[in-house]
This record gives C-alpha cells, structure tokens and sequence, in this order.
C-alpha cells in the first residue's frame, strides 16, 4: 500500500473506529508499518485539516471528529480536477490557504481507485506561469479573513493610492472581487461611513475583541456603477 493509499485507509480506520481512540501500535499493525510512520502519517492528515486528535498516555490514542468529516463521496475524477483547478486559480482570494485543506478532504474522501484516477488526470494539467513568479497575487492577509468571518473589528495600517499611510478601525462587512483584485468593504469608524479597501494595500491589521454590528451587505453595495453588476458567490 502506498502512502497515499494508506492515509485514505488510516481515516476511514478512524472514522470507523470513532469515538473509540486507536492507539498508534494498534494502527500500525494494522497497516504493517512502523510506529514513527503512522505517527508521521497523523501528522500529515492534522496539518491537511482532517480532524485527528491525540491524547497521550496510558489508554491514549487517536480518534476523529466525525461530526466534522465527509463520507466517502461519489466525486468523478474529472469532477475533482475540475475544483482542482478552480481552487489553484485562487490564489489571491479570501479564503485561498483553506482551499487547499478543502481539496485535501476532497480527495481523501474519495475512494482509493476514483482518487488515484483523479491524481492521474490532474497530471495532464498545466499552468504556464513566468519564471519569476512575478504574477502570483498578494494574498488576502489572514486577520481580514478572520474578522469577515468572525464579524470582529480591525484595526487597520492602510496605504491609499497617494501612497499616504492612515491607522482606523473598521468593522469588516464583506469581501469584492474585480478585474483589479480583491477589496474589503467595512464601515470605517476614522471616517463614520462605508469604505472599501484594496486588500493589498493592507500594511497590518489587528483584530480586536469587539463584535461588530450587524449591517446589510446589500446597503454597502449600493452606488454600483451603472457598467457594473454585483453578482453574490454561489454554491449551485
């Protein structure tokens, strides 16, 4: 068994197995291999977001959060390259660095064979990209994807188009995407109205321990160009 094979089996082992802890001997005989391997193997799903916990000790072993995992899911192989690709063509976004952990569980899900198909069909996949790796674009800094989706407010060191340096606490609303990049639009406290900023712009950011209130995300779109649309992110 490969090793890409047996950290399928070692979550679907957990997933079975849940609540019940496995120790890492039980877990290596079982898959033949050492100790220090599984170990290895555990900390390779924890760090691909499958949620594995240890407890140490006597009677200690792992378990998984099966409230907090997929099922083996009936993804074609074409169906996963195809949010493969979606999600590598992210980078830049909110969100982009759970994108990966996202098409980890993905594939993990999927059974063996339908996953190796998917491995070997995202293989015949290219990007072009310059040497230099001057496209790639600057990523949304994590505190702002925290205080979006904790609704926290943030304080803010932002640079405006004049280069000009300021320091405000906004209370994040949502994000906006265009042909320029990625934006934040808050309610800016330094100014008492809605602004948005460019997020690579964005010198540092704080998050506070404050809740911000509740404002529509309709409200902060409102004066859209006539040339432009708003169209929300959807699922289906």
């Amino acid at each position: 068994m490969n090793r890409t094979d047996r950290l399928y089996a070692l979550v679907e082992e957990l997933r079975a197995c849940a609540p019940r802890r496995v120790s890492a001997r039980e877990l290596a005989a079982r898959f033949e291999v050492s100790v220090r391997t599984i170990e290895r193997d555990i900390g390779a799903l924890q760090q691909g977001g499958v949620p594995v916990y240890a407890d140490v000790g006597r009677g200690g072993g792992y378990t998984l959060d099966k409230s907090r995992t997929l099922p083996p899911l009936n993804f074609t192989p074409a169906e996963a390259v195809a949010v493969a690709i979606t999600l590598a063509r992210a980078g830049g976004s909110p969100y982009s660095r759970s994108a990966r952990t996202a098409l980890h569980k993905i594939v993990a899900a999927m059974s063996a064979n339908d996953g190796a198909a998917a491995r070997e069909l995202a293989d015949r996949v290219r990007f072009l990209i310059p040497a230099d790796g001057d496209d790639d674009p600057a990523s949304v800094p994590a505190v702002l994807e925290e205080a979006v989706l904790t609704r926290r407010v943030v304080r803010l060191t932002y640079t405006d188009r004049t280069g000009a340096e300021t320091e405000r606490d906004v209370e994040p609303v949502s994000f906006t995407a265009s042909s320029r990049g990625w934006y934040l639009t808050a309610w800016c406290r330094k100014r008492g109205g809605r602004r948005i900023f460019r997020t690579d712009r964005v010198r540092r950011a704080a998050l506070l321990e404050e809740t911000a209130p509740e404002r529509p995300v309709e409200a902060m779109h409102d004066d859209v160009p006539s040339d432009y649309v708003v169209r929300p992110l959807e699922f289906v």
